[in-house]
């Protein structure tokens, strides 16, 4: 037999000749090893075999107390003891009893070591313990007629217990399997089958129209250094890109579909399973949820796409869907810089509209200015005074020549000498006339300096004025390229075509799906449930 090899550490004979049922010398497939217990390491114990004295019951479980037993082992020992019909009062008795049949309650191949241990004369045969002796029920062995002897009899009665327990090892392991098929067939195979059934059978067939698009801006010229690193990249347009599809999957995109094209009404019709079916007169809330599962955006951040993907139980609806979503995102693209564009340019066309008033009003100033004093030029009637006054000033000095050559004359002539000094005293008042025009206020309000002073602040002023008026200028042009700039384009890299066969359900690969996850639920909660268990009877 199979066994014989590890009987072999039980072929030990027992030296023991007060054990009952057993001839000196004779070996019982047990060996003579004795059990750890706390009666042989006693002291009373410890003396020689001819010298011991039995222990009470009461001593020998006070021992077997003080071992400091498990739980589990003390369970076991029970268990044992059930199976071998002894009638225990306590788990501690249970191991008593055990130990005085010649078992060790705590080696778990004990039943089948002991059944199937094999003698120690080499002869081959299988021997099981002997038996506790049982008055009134022990039947001295007869040989059957035309048998066996009577001495070979309970070999074949061992043998055909062993026969037995491998029968009943069998069938509990096929009840087990068959125990086990029953739950995969209960929570695997059947709710599989009805995910299938939905599948191929009532689900309602849609069809998905699927475009991409990508969000562009104008090329800003003279954009450099590190901004321009990035400028007409996906990087670039990342948050442009994200807030788009934040929005076409957003409630109000989902409201402003309802109202256009009646995406609520649609979804509601009697013809889509109930699964998907939207109840009538539902609330927002539930539209909003099959919305995020019609509607399906996803952005490629490597690239700046974003993909679309509307599903409808109509390919003309569901081309309609994506249509109208991409004219909302073109939309909102649009709407992302306006305000932007409107600040940049209504700043700098206020500027500008300021310093064109400013310059205006600098220029009436000096019209005002040259018509109140009568000066067109300033400059130009303070040379022509200054000229003069040259003029009549080279005119005196002459006559005053010609007057100090006729007084050098011993006998001038009076009248000449008349003449001169007149024409002398008229050319020093009119120099003194013109400069006194020049310094002194006359009928006109002020004199040539003050207007000349005025003229000369309010003509500064209006150039000023007109270099910031330039200036306001420039800067509206750069506003207005910037804004142009910052102008944002959708461009459509693949425009929504009506599909002409359903998409969805995908029948097989969702039922294949739905078999992976029921089954692992299943192994998961099967995993639970052992180490639970294994846990409970630790």
């Amino acid at each position: 037999m199979t066994t014989r090899p590890m009987a072999k550490r039980f072929r030990i004979r027992r030296t023991d000749p007060s054990a009952p049922g057993t001839a000196p010398g004779v070996e019982d497939g047990l060996g003579a090893a004795p059990f750890p217990t706390a009666a042989a390491a006693s002291p009373a114990n410890s003396a020689p075999a001819e010298n011991r004295k039995p222990l009470s019951v009461a001593q020998e479980l006070d021992a077997i107390r003080s071992e400091g037993l498990t739980g589990r082992q003390l369970r076991m020992a029970r268990r044992l003891a059930q199976k071998q019909g002894l009638a225990v009062s306590s788990d501690h008795d249970a191991v008593r009893q055990l130990r005085q049949r010649g078992i060790d309650p705590f080696q778990r191949s004990n039943l089948l070591e002991l059944v199937r241990s094999v003698a120690a004369d080499g002869t081959g045969r299988d021997q099981v313990p002997r038996s506790v002796p049982q008055p009134g029920r022990d039947l001295p062995a007869t040989r059957p007629e035309g048998g066996a002897p009577a001495s070979r009899a309970p070999a074949e009665n061992r043998m055909r217990e062993v026969r037995q327990i491998q029968r009943d090892i069998a069938r509990r392991r096929r009840r087990a399997f068959a125990m086990m098929l029953a739950r995969l067939a209960a929570f695997v195979l059947l709710p599989t089958a009805i995910a299938g059934y939905y599948f191929h059978v009532l689900a309602t067939p849609m069809y998905a129209t699927k475009s991409e698009f990508v969000i562009q801006q104008a090329d800003g010229q003279g954009a450099g250094g590190l901004g321009g690193l990035f400028q007409g990249t996906g990087l670039a347009m990342q948050q442009d890109s994200i807030a788009v599809q934040s929005y076409l999957q957003s409630r109000d995109a989902m409201l402003r579909l309802d109202g256009d094209l009646g995406f609520r009404s649609h979804f509601s019709q009697e013809g889509i399973d109930p699964l998907r079916r939207l109840p009538e007169g539902g609330s927002n809330e539930a539209a909003y949820k099959l919305y995020q599962k019609v509607v399906r955006i996803g952005y490629d951040p490597t690239e700046g796409i974003l993909k679309m993907e509307v599903i409808a139980a109509d390919p003309d609806i569901s081309a309609a869907f994506a249509e109208a979503l991409i004219s909302y995102a073109e939309e909102r693209v649009d709407g992302l810089t306006q305000r932007l564009r409107g600040d940049q340019m209504s700043g700098a066309r206020e500027s500008y509209n300021n310093a064109e008033a400013r310059v205006v009003e600098a220029q009436e100033r000096v019209l005002d200015l040259q018509e109140k004093l009568g000066v067109l030029d300033p400059v130009s009637e303070t040379s022509a005074l200054m000229s003069q006054i040259a003029t009549f000033e080279t005119q005196l000095r002459e006559k005053r020549l010609q007057l100090q050559q006729l007084l050098d004359n011993p006998s001038p002539s009076k009248a000449r000498v008349d003449g001169i000094a007149g024409d002398i005293r008229r050319l020093e008042d009119l120099v003194t006339d013109l400069r006194a025009s020049m310094t002194e206020s006359g009928t006109n309000g002020g004199s040539l300096a003050r207007v000349s002073a005025e003229l000369r602040i309010a003509e500064a002023d209006l150039a000023n004025r007109q270099l910031l008026l330039q200036q306001a200028l420039q800067q509206l042009e750069t506003a207005r390229i910037e804004a142009n700039r910052q102008v944002r384009y959708l461009s459509l890299g693949v425009s929504p075509v009506a599909p002409d066969e359903p998409t969805y359900p995908r029948a097989f690969e969702n039922t294949a799906l739905a078999f992976l996850i029921f089954g692992g639920i299943y192994l998961m909660i099967s995993l639970t449930a052992s180490i639970l268990r294994e846990q409970v009877s630790a």
